[in-house]
């Protein structure tokens, strides 16, 4: 008597999908070189305007979704720029690419999500694509590149009318911070460590921006559902000013009641709203001011910091500054280096002292954290571009955080259909 084999589910379905993606893929290519033969009797422009003049059909191996493709496009050459011209790959967007635009987008979505390495391994696994990590880099640094350009000031972001059409906002937050990206050596050559002659990371800055219509039931702010968007990168803070100006024109600024900057007392952080958002109300993330005043304490005071210390944050949260400065002043210590520490917070509760008013601005039924920029710094920067072994060069690191910024805007699609429009 035959024993009766129970069927391998896994490997009946994996079999199929494969038999069933090679069949695709053959129908694909029947497809797409259905109507090759009528390409002979055109005359297409150059790129500079010029007629150009059919040579011949040459073949292309493509990887798509389905799998691998032969396509056959008309070749044409130009006399008088002397250059060639492939429309059919301008129309089926795989000039200098041997990958469908589909695969491209699942190669920078992984890239941008994991490791190269990882991200390889899932298109196997998951979509039944044998590429290399170091495509999925390529891949993936390539589109991170075209979506800084479409974020960018001068971008099709700032121009191209995808405005966040409100009549009106009650509150826009905009709140913004840095951190570290480690980098390989020759991207901080000239640049001094903290504690190295040579430092072993770039900031990256991250803004965040988002909508405030009301409070909760303990007249707690809320932030409006689905209205957070973000961009950063690492470069200057006069180019980021105008980065995270240009997303605040487009989440709709002039139509604002009321804009909250928050930060962490940076100054270029205040730099950027004074310039950019000069109307703004400015505050200092309560939290950082606290971790000054327990910083200080624990420096100065030691073991007996604790009353001292929450006696100050009692008169942060009742936004009576001066106070606060007033139990400053009597702190002297012999030490140059601990009173140094002393006028260090002196001056930076003095000069934030407009923007620690936390109790009137509870009051306003503002928020008076900024955990929201923490948070992003840590999913968008911190999950992919901080694992261990990572070194980056700006240009990549660049291009990860402006695809990760769009995932997380849910901007994703806007710029995937602006390059087809493009």
């Amino acid at each position: 008597m035959l024993e009766e084999v129970e069927p391998d589910l896994e490997a009946w379905e994996m079999g199929l999908r494969g038999r069933m993606h090679r069949v695709g893929a053959v129908l694909l290519e029947q497809l797409l070189n259905a109507d090759v033969r009528g390409d002979e009797g055109s005359r297409p422009c150059c790129l500079q305007g010029h007629m150009a003049v059919f040579v011949e059909h040459r073949s292309k191996q493509v990887l798509t979704v389905l799998g691998p493709v032969e396509v056959r496009r008309a070749y044409y050459h130009c006399p008088t720029c002397q250059a060639g011209r492939i429309p059919r790959d301008e129309a089926l967007d795989i000039v200098g690419s041997s990958f469908s635009p589909g695969v491209r987008r699942m190669m920078s979505r992984v890239g941008s999500n994991e490791s190269f390495q990882d991200g390889r391994q899932d298109l196997k696994e998951l979509a039944g694509l044998q590429v290399t990590a170091k495509q999925v880099e390529r891949v993936s640094e390539h589109l991170g590149q075209q979506a800084q350009s479409w974020q960018a000031p001068t971008g099709s972001l700032g121009s191209s009318g995808k405005v966040v059409k409100l009549k009106s906002i009650p509150k826009l937050y905009i709140a913004y911070d840095g951190t570290g990206v480690p980098v390989v050596s020759r991207e901080t050559e000239g640049r001094a460590g903290k504690q190295s002659p040579q430092a072993k990371t770039r900031e990256a800055k991250l803004g965040v921006l988002f909508t405030q219509t009301g409070l909760d039931e303990q007249n707690q702010p809320v932030r409006d559902e689905d209205s957070t968007t973000y961009v950063g990168a690492i470069e200057t803070a006069e180019a980021f000013g105008l980065r995270i100006y240009t997303e605040a024109m487009r989440r709709g600024l002039e139509s604002a009641q009321q804009v909250i900057v928050l930060g962490d007392g940076a100054p270029w952080i205040w730099k950027i709203a004074d310039l950019h958002f000069p109307e703004a109300v400015q505050i200092v993330d309560l939290y950082h001011a606290r971790q000054h005043v327990a910083e200080l304490a624990k420096s100065v005071l030691g073991v007996a910091c604790k009353p001292w210390a929450e006696a100050r944050y009692r008169e942060l949260d009742q936004g009576k500054v001066e106070a606060l400065l007033g139990a400053l002043l009597c702190l002297k210590d012999p030490q140059p280096d601990l009173q140094a520490t002393i006028d260090k917070a002196l001056h930076y509760f003095k000069t934030n002292a407009d923007r620690m008013r936390y109790a009137q601005f509870r009051r306003q039924g503002l928020f008076v954290g900024s955990g929201v920029v923490e948070a992003g710094c840590k999913t968008i920067v911190g999950q992919r571009l901080k694992q261990s072994g990572m070194h980056w060069t700006v240009r990549g690191a660049n291009a990860i955080i402006a695809l990760r910024c769009l995932n997380l805007s849910n901007l994703w699609e806007d710029f995937w259909e602006s390059r087809k429009v493009g």
